[in-house]
């Protein structure tokens, strides 16, 4: 029996090769889990009772593009977040936005760029979805380096003319994960003015927006509403996961023009898993209230003073703009992660397990990522054991 070729050179995914590579080997200590980016901060307090009040929603198929009131209350959200108006036909409600940005390249991917098979752009390291949204689409998948020298953001102005002229979609992740880093109005400003002039669509994955140190993180929609740019021109990324603690949820979405997001919601009313009805009364209580994301984020600009006072003289150490992984320096992702693990029961993930080697390098491989999601006596053991193991004396 034939299986298909285009997802053969996929590595294995990194969790289930994280395993691999620990789960034989016993631990130092007691384990302390911070590899996977599932936050264990409380959830708002009134889910439960948003639930509990539209239970009988289960037994009704839900809306496939997302309710009235839980699109009114994303695109009141994202004027009061971002200033820019949007209607509920420029919004797609996602069953977490993994799937919309999967869905969204197979929408809006064309089957050629110039007479070519398309390119789709992706920072390396990345989230893993967006290489295997390339291949499914029949695009070429080309990794650009989101390293030390580029800020950790990918410079995709640097590409040879051919590469953008032959570009469908550019994914970029801000703030990034895994680096933390935030696209200025500067980089978004470049960016949209390079997809305008080679005419390609940016997917702006924006899922750790609301998780900062200061200075709220611009947004690529709304940089480009102040450009006057194409309004198909950007699809932003979002999701409660983070900003809300409810990653169990599956709550998010896309933003978009209308004519983009009309051909989202094509391929979805074939293909997509809407969000159970109840599950969109709650989402639309959540979008609408930011004190819970006022008293999450205070909880992490807390972990972040702790990290730069553990890891402050270590040399390389990058304190994170935003979002809630460290970037930490490493001779070797693996090796480091063996150590932590059999000496002390600290559990990271290798860098390298999130991005691709290109022409001989890979710009993971002398990382390891750390999720600080635990409560704060769990982090200050975690980071002060990964400081003595790893950059000890």
């Amino acid at each position: 029996m034939d299986f298909p070729e285009r997802f053969s050179n996929l590595p294995e995914y990194a969790f289930p090769r994280l395993r691999t590579l620990l789960d034989h080997l016993e631990p130092g200590g007691e384990p302390i889990v911070m590899t996977i980016g599932e936050p264990r901060h409380p959830m708002p307090p009134f889910v439960a009772d948003v639930l509990a009040a539209n239970i009988d929603g289960f037994a009704k198929y839900p809306p496939n593009d997302g309710s009235p009131e839980l699109l009114s209350a994303i695109a009141g959200w994202i004027s009061l977040r971002y200033g820019v108006s949007v209607t509920p036909d420029q919004i797609m409600a996602l069953n977490g936005t993994r799937e919309g940005l999967m869905n969204a390249a197979i929408a809006l991917c064309p089957e050629q760029k110039n007479g070519q098979r398309p390119v789709i752009l992706t920072p390396n390291p990345f989230y893993q979805v967006y290489a295997v949204a390339a291949l499914t689409c029949g695009a070429e998948p080309v990794y650009v380096a989101a390293d030390d020298a580029s800020g950790h953001l990918p410079d995709y102005t640097a590409l040879p003319e051919d590469v953008l002229d032959g570009t469908a979609i550019a994914y970029v992740c801000s703030p990034a994960n895994p680096q933390g880093a935030v696209a200025t109005e500067d980089y978004w400003r470049d960016l949209i003015a390079l997809a305008e002039k080679h005419d390609f669509r940016i997917f702006a994955d924006e899922c750790y927006s609301e998780i900062y140190r200061d200075t709220p993180p611009v947004g690529a929609l709304e940089v480009a509403a102040r450009m006057g740019a194409d309004p198909e021109r950007v699809v932003i990324f979002h999701s409660l996961s983070k900003r809300s603690n409810l990653p169990g949820l599956r709550s998010g979405f896309c933003a978009g023009g209308v004519q983009s997001i009309a051909r989202i919601r094509q391929l979805r009313a074939y293909a997509g898993a809407p969000l159970p009805l109840p599950l969109q009364r709650v989402a639309e209580k959540v979008w609408a209230d930011e004190v819970h994301v006022i008293e999450n984020r205070t909880l992490y600009q807390q972990k972040y003073r702790m990290a730069d006072r553990i890891f402050g003289n270590v040399p390389g150490y990058m304190p994170p703009q935003a979002g809630f992984f460290l970037w930490l320096p490493v001779e070797d992702g693996e090796a480091a992660t063996v150590k932590l693990w059999t000496e002390t029961g600290v559990r990271v993930l290798p860098g390298a397990y999130l991005s691709r080697e290109v022409g001989g390098h890979n710009p993971g491989k002398g990382f390891i990522r750390v999720a600080m999601v635990a409560g704060q006596e769990e982090m200050q053991r975690g980071l002060t054991a990964i400081r003595d193991c790893l950059y000890g004396d």
